[in-house]
C-alpha cells in the first residue's frame, strides 16, 4: 500500500469534508464552489481549519463561515450579526467573569464549554469569533448529538414572521419540548459514521421519538445503554440547575451530547488531560526494526478529523484548493494573538482580563464535573448556543419542560433495551 505524506492526509481530509458539506447543503457546484471555498480558506488562514465533526448549525463552505478549529485545539465560533452575536458573547462574559460572586452562575460554568475570550484573524480583523473549548477533543471516535431544548425556539422579541417560521419548522416543539438537530454516530462493525441532519429530527413525532433518539446510542452492534444512563445523569444535573435559578431564560439553545464510540475492549485510551494544541496536530516518531535512527513522522488522528482519502476522489477541488490548503497547513502551527472586544451594557461585566489573556492560547482545558471531581472521558453533555438568552425573574419552565421530556425519552430507551 502506498502511504501518503502527512500534508496530503490532512489536506485530503479537509477537501473531503468540504466536498461533503457542499453536497449536503446544495446550491453550489463547479467553479462557483471552488471560488467560494478558496476565498473562504484564504480569508481564514493563520492555522485555522474547518471543524469536520460539526453536526448542526451553519457549516463552513456553504453560506456561512461555520465553526473553525484553532491550532491550539479550541474551536472558533463566528459572532452572529447584532444583536444575537454580542448577546451571546456577553452571556459568556457574564458567566465567566473573573470576579463573579454569583453561585448560580459559577455552577453554570460546569455545564458550558469553557470560554477563552474572543479571537480574530489579522486578515479579517472585523470578523470576531468566540474562542471556546472543543468538548469532543478528548474522544477518539466521538459520537455527537445536538438537541435544541425548550417549548419555543423563538425569543419573546421575535417578530410574528419569525415566530411563524420557527413553528412551521417543527410544529411539535411545544408538545415534545426538544428537537434533534443532528447526529453523528460511530459504527463499530464498519469503522464509519452514520450521520443524521435536521430533517431527520423534524421528521420525528411522539410515536417515533424514542426510536429516533435511540439511533444515537446504536453503534451497529449493540445499544450503548451505558452511554444512555451516563447521559441521563448529566442531564439531571442541568435540570437541577434550571430548577434552582430564576434569573435567565434560554431560547433556541441546545445540549451537545458526546460519548466515546470506540469499543472499550482492547481499545487504546484516547488523549485525556492534554493542553490545547496537543491533540489537533501531533507528530510521533516510530523506530523501524529497533533502529532509533530510522525515524518516521506520522499524523495522529484527532476526533476523526484526519483520514486517508485518495487524491483522485477529490477531483477538481484538489487542484483548485491545493495551494490554499498547503499554505493553510504550513501556517497550522501559528496562532493569532489579535483580539477585539465589544461592550454590551445589558450585562455590565466589568472583569474579563484573566480569561482573555493571550486569547486563551496555551491555557489548559479542564474537564470537571459539577462536584469538582474529574469527569469521565466516556460521556459529556454541555449547553451550547446562547444568542437568545434573556434576563428574567421567573424559572425557565419551557426549558425545564424540554429537559424533563428528554429525560423521559432516555428512560424509555433504557427500559426497552
Amino acid at each position: 500500500m502506498v502511504k501518503m505524506s502527512s500534508e496530503h492526509q490532512v489536506m485530503d481530509s479537509s477537501l473531503s469534508s468540504l466536498g461533503r458539506l457542499s453536497q449536503q447543503d446544495g446550491g453550489l457546484c463547479g467553479a462557483g464552489l471552488e471560488k467560494k471555498l478558496q476565498v473562504g480558506l484564504e480569508k481564514h488562514l493563520n492555522g485555522c481549519v474547518p471543524l469536520s465533526h460539526q453536526v448542526a448549525g451553519h457549516k463552513f463552505g456553504v453560506d456561512k463561515v461555520g465553526i473553525l478549529q484553532h491550532p491550539d485545539g479550541t474551536v472558533l465560533k463566528q459572532l452572529q450579526p447584532p444583536p444575537r452575536g454580542p448577546r451571546e458573547m456577553h452571556f459568556y462574559k457574564k458567566v465567566y467573569t473573573a470576579d463573579s460572586g454569583d453561585p448560580s452562575l459559577l455552577n453554570l460554568q460546569h455545564y458550558l464549554p469553557k470560554y477563552y475570550g474572543t479571537w480574530s484573524s489579522p486578515d479579517a480583523p472585523t470578523d470576531l469569533y468566540l474562542k471556546l473549548e472543543d468538548v469532543t477533543r478528548k474522544f477518539s471516535k466521538p459520537c455527537i448529538m445536538d438537541v435544541k431544548i425548550g417549548q419555543r425556539s423563538y425569543d419573546p422579541f421575535a417578530s410574528q414572521e419569525k415566530r411563524e417560521q420557527q413553528i412551521k419548522k417543527y410544529p411539535l416543539m411545544e408538545e415534545i419540548g426538544f428537537l434533534v438537530l443532528g447526529m453523528r454516530v460511530y459504527q463499530v462493525n464498519s469503522d464509519t459514521y452514520d450521520t443524521y441532519d435536521q430533517h431527520y429530527g423534524r421528521g420525528l413525532v411522539k410515536e417515533t421519538i424514542r426510536e429516533g433518539v435511540a439511533k444515537f446510542f446504536d453503534n451497529g452492534e449493540s445499544l450503548r445503554k451505558d452511554a444512555v444512563v451516563a447521559s441521563m445523569q448529566k442531564v439531571q444535573k442541568i435540570l437541577q440547575w434550571f430548577e434552582g435559578q430564576s434569573q435567565l431564560h434560554f431560547y433556541a439553545s441546545s445540549l451537545l451530547f458526546v460519548y466515546e464510540g470506540f469499543p472499550r475492549h482492547g481499545a487504546p485510551q484516547p488523549p485525556g488531560d492534554v493542553p490545547p494544541g496537543g491533540t489537533t496536530m501531533m507528530m510521533t516518531m516510530a523506530t523501524a526494526g529497533g533502529d532509533a535512527g530510522d525515524l518516521k513522522e506520522r499524523v495522529l488522528e484527532c476526533n476523526n478529523n484526519m483520514c486517508q482519502v485518495g487524491l483522485r476522489e477529490n477531483g477538481h477541488l484538489a487542484a483548485a484548493l491545493g495551494q490554499s490548503l498547503s499554505n493553510m497547513y504550513a501556517l497550522h502551527s501559528r496562532g493569532c494573538p489579535l483580539e477585539h472586544h465589544v461592550e454590551d451594557p445589558q450585562w455590565k461585566c466589568p472583569a474579563r482580563a484573566a480569561l482573555e489573556q493571550s486569547n486563551g492560547n496555551g491555557a489548559k482545558t479542564q474537564q470537571d464535573t459539577a462536584d469538582g471531581t474529574r469527569g469521565s472521558v466516556d460521556v459529556e453533555v454541555r449547553m451550547i448556543d446562547f444568542a437568545h438568552v434573556f434576563p428574567s425573574n421567573t424559572r425557565d419552565e419551557g426549558y425545564i419542560y424540554g429537559l424533563k421530556n428528554l429525560l423521559s425519552v432516555l428512560q424509555q430507551i433504557v427500559d426497552h433495551s
